[in-house]
C-alpha cells in the first residue's frame, strides 16, 4: 500500500509539474524518484541543507560551500528551510535546462545575498573572496576589490551606481560568459549531460538549451 501512495502523490506531482517545467513529464517522474530516494520520507518530505549539498558535492561535482549554500537558497523557494519535492523539479529545471533569461534570474538570485533586489560591491566582494581566493594568499583584499571594480563596471549597464537584474540581464545578454562572473552557479556542460543521460528521454528542445561557457569571464580576467 505504501509503494501504491508514492506512485499516486508522484503521479499527482508530474501531472501538476510538466506543463510548467524544462523536463518531459517521464523525466520529472524520474526525478521525483529520485528525490525519494534522497529524501527517505514517505512520499515526500523535504531536503535539509547538509543532503543538498551532498548532492551537489557528489552528483554535480561542485565543490565551493558558499555557493552551494546560496544555490540551496534560490531553490528553497517558499524559505522554509527545505527543499521539498516540488521545488527540486523546478529548480532543476532552471540548474540543468533553462533558458539564458531563465539562468540569469537564477544566478542572480545566488548572487543576491540580502534578496533585497540588488548586487551591491561588498556582496561581489564576500563572493569573491569565497570564490577566488586560496587560504595561503597573504593579504588579498586589495586585489578583491579591484576585481569587484572591474565586475561592477561591466554590469552596470546604466552607470547609476546600484546593480540590479534589469543590468544583469543585459550585461548577460551582451556577453554571457559573464552569467557565472561572481561564482559557480550551475554544474559543467560534462556532467550535465551524465546526469541527464540516465533519464530515458533526454532530448532538450532547442528552445530551451543553453550551453555553459567552458570558461568563465572572470577565470579570464585573473588569468
Amino acid at each position: 500500500m505504501l509503494e501504491i501512495s508514492i506512485r499516486k502523490a508522484i503521479n499527482r506531482l508530474t501531472n501538476k509539474l510538466a506543463s510548467n517545467v524544462n523536463f518531459t513529464r517521464s523525466e520529472c517522474e524520474a526525478l521525483l524518484n529520485m528525490f525519494v530516494k534522497f529524501d527517505g520520507k514517505k512520499p515526500f518530505g523535504k531536503l535539509d541543507r547538509m543532503t543538498f549539498r551532498e548532492i551537489l558535492h557528489h552528483t554535480f561535482k561542485m565543490t565551493d560551500d558558499v555557493m552551494i549554500d546560496r544555490i540551496f537558497r534560490v531553490f528553497d523557494n517558499d524559505f522554509d528551510g527545505g527543499v521539498n519535492a516540488q521545488e527540486w523539479v523546478m529548480g532543476l529545471s532552471v540548474f540543468l535546462r533553462g533558458t539564458l533569461e531563465e539562468k540569469t534570474k537564477f544566478a542572480f538570485d545566488v548572487y543576491d545575498l540580502n534578496t533585497d533586489g540588488r548586487i551591491t560591491r561588498e556582496e561581489m566582494f564576500q563572493l569573491l573572496k569565497y570564490s577566488l581566493i586560496k587560504p595561503t594568499d597573504e593579504d588579498p583584499d586589495e586585489g578583491i576589490r579591484e576585481l569587484v571594480e572591474i565586475a561592477f563596471k561591466r554590469l552596470d549597464m546604466d552607470h547609476d551606481g546600484r546593480l540590479n537584474l534589469t543590468d544583469f540581464r543585459q550585461a548577460v545578454e551582451n556577453n554571457a560568459l559573464l552569467l557565472e562572473i561572481l561564482g559557480q552557479c550551475f554544474p559543467n556542460e560534462e556532467v550535465t549531460t551524465a546526469f541527464l543521460s540516465t533519464f530515458q528521454e533526454i532530448k532538450v528542445p532547442e528552445s530551451i538549451s543553453y550551453i555553459k561557457p567552458a570558461k568563465s569571464f572572470m577565470s579570464s580576467t585573473t588569468a
